[in-house]
């Protein structure tokens, strides 16, 4: 069980100070933004995931990658353009589970807003009766106070004028200090009536002001908690994506796995050879030789330079 509670941390000795409250609904604010703004992170992360994982494919289809090779490493590339258009796809997939994950978490936000609405109207109505009756119950004991100030005045004069003035302009004192006294009870029943009705408000305000506070702190402790999973959520997200790309890898290297050089130097000889004989050296041909060779018996000048 936690120690530290919204409600024994946030009042204010003046009564009409919403300084605690504000604070409380101040951090709310402030968390709300947090999650919009890590629902805007994981928007734009599915974006860059569904681009990737588009562009992978684009690539895997229309770009060629070694079309002429044969044999073992064909198989391995047709294995690796194969993984390629995989993993581009789990990467769109992927972009479309954090989209999920963002909309759970913009549910979750307004969610919290609706119930929060609530209790702010609530506060808000007994803040402003609060705030009325605390300015009316001031207004009240001015009001006594000046009429005390009034009655001791009067008192004052009374004593102040004995032997000093005649009798009708002494009863006219006692009749202002009796009208002083009556105002005076007056004021005074008002007053006290304004206290026991600031009081009566003060008390709910209290009241309600604790719920508020047990309410938003359970508000609190459920976004923590909400955006802690989700955080946790999405990084598992991507590590399983990355073990989905290893796997796809792995595929590509068992295919390598099975290259063999000679393998693909014979395959290349069988379909393309020409013949297993080189050429025959090329000799020197005499011209006239030649020519004795295809007309044989036929009288022929000597060659120059040759003796009879």
């Amino acid at each position: 069980m936690r120690e530290t509670l919204f409600k024994d941390h946030f009042w204010n000795a003046d009564l009409v100070s919403t300084a605690g409250y504000d604070s409380i609904t101040q951090r709310m604010n402030d968390g709300r933004k947090n999650c919009k703004e890590f629902e805007d992170f994981l928007k734009e992360r599915a974006a860059i995931e569904e681009r990737y994982g588009k562009d992978l494919l684009g690539l895997s289809k229309k770009k060629p990658c070694g079309q002429t090779e044969l044999n073992t490493l064909k198989r391995a590339l047709e294995v690796f353009k194969t993984q390629v258009e995989s993993i581009g796809q789990s990467h769109i997939q992927l972009a479309q589970g954090l989209r999920e994950e963002a909309k759970k978490m913009e549910d979750f936000r307004e969610k919290q807003k609706f119930h929060r609405k609530k209790i702010e109207l609530i506060m808000d109505a007994i803040h402003k009766n609060r705030n009325l009756q605390y300015k009316k119950t001031m207004e009240a004991k001015r009001l006594y106070e000046q009429r005390c100030r009034d009655k001791d005045e009067a008192e004052q004069a009374v004593h102040r004028s004995t032997n000093l003035v005649t009798p009708k302009q002494q009863e006219k004192l006692f009749v202002k200090l009796a009208l002083t006294k009556t105002a005076l009870e007056d004021s005074d029943r008002v007053y006290q009536m304004n206290v026991a009705a600031v009081e009566k408000v003060r008390e709910e305000w209290q009241s309600e002001h604790i719920k508020a506070c047990e309410f938003f702190e359970g508000q609190e402790c459920e976004r923590i908690t909400c955006f802690r999973n989700a955080l946790w959520l999405h990084v598992n997200q991507l590590s399983q994506e990355c073990v989905k790309n290893d796997e796809c890898y792995e595929e590509v290297r068992k295919s390598l796995e099975m290259c063999s050089v000679e393998k693909d130097i014979e395959c290349f000889v069988s379909i393309h050879k020409t013949g297993t004989l080189p050429p025959t050296p090329v000799t020197y041909e005499n011209y006239y030789n030649t020519l004795k060779s295809a007309a044989p018996g036929r009288n022929q000048a000597p060659a120059p330079g040759m003796g009879r």
